[in-house]
């Protein structure tokens, strides 16, 4: 009994801070979006590919977590944008006091996108709200298509699925209808996009959707700030 009511202790902060950011996001119009997955499943390789199709002058940002080295951050930051590490040390997620943190000496009015990287974990991240506008989980064909059944929690509450390594296809058993049926299972209204990091298949529709959002967060910021 102790341990849950620690539990929610912990979850209780965590939505504090998280709708705070929130708050502070939505005030500067800035597009937060928190990435999750397996291990492997191609999260890394899918940020690269976005931030070498964004112009320079694009303002954007990116918080990568990892539970040791700075292996993923110093990939990203070739491509010219902040980036910062977040090393947990052992816990398997990240969570909104982190991502306030390693704000701090950033300046919101000066991003317009800020990308996310959640630790390799389709469990943990789920409960951690960290004042995203939206979730986005990645499910690799070199998973099973029955993922969303065995984690449904992260695909209810992410808005898309992304299917990565699509190119892997005639190389392994994998049921794109049948993992697409099964994550709609959980979530009806769950958008799918179909990617291969490798050859560039379906990264129009990916940064397609990645701007729609982007200008559906401008047109939430006040009119007095816009």
């Amino acid at each position: 009994m102790e341990r849950v009511s620690l539990e929610r202790k912990v979850l209780s902060e965590n939505d504090r801070i998280a709708a705070e950011l929130r708050a502070r996001f939505q005030e500067h119009g800035v597009l937060c979006l928190n990435f999750i997955s397996s291990p492997g499943s191609g999260k890394t390789s899918l940020l690269e590919r976005t931030l070498a199709c964004l112009p320079k002058g694009e303002r954007v940002a990116v918080l990568t977590g990892d539970i040791q080295t700075e292996n993923d951050a110093n990939r990203l930051k070739q491509y010219g944008f902040p980036v910062k590490q977040i090393t947990t040390g052992g816990t398997c997620h990240l969570d909104a006091r982190m991502i306030e943190r390693h704000l701090a000496d950033w300046r919101l009015d000066r991003l317009d996108l800020l990308l996310i990287e959640n630790v390799g974990n389709l469990v943990c991240p789920s409960s951690y709200d960290l004042g995203e506008e939206a979730k986005i989980v990645v499910l690799s064909v070199t998973e099973g298509e029955d993922k969303p059944l065995k984690y449904p929690s992260i695909f209810f509450k992410s808005q898309l699925m992304i299917l990565n390594k699509v190119d892997l296809l005639p190389y392994v058993l994998f049921d794109v209808a049948a993992a697409e049926e099964n994550a709609r299972k959980v979530h009806p209204g769950m958008e799918i996009v179909k990617v291969s990091c490798l050859k560039g298949n379906g990264l129009d529709e990916w940064l397609t959707w990645l701007e729609k959002k982007r200008q559906a967060q401008r047109e939430k910021q006040p009119a007095a700030v816009r």
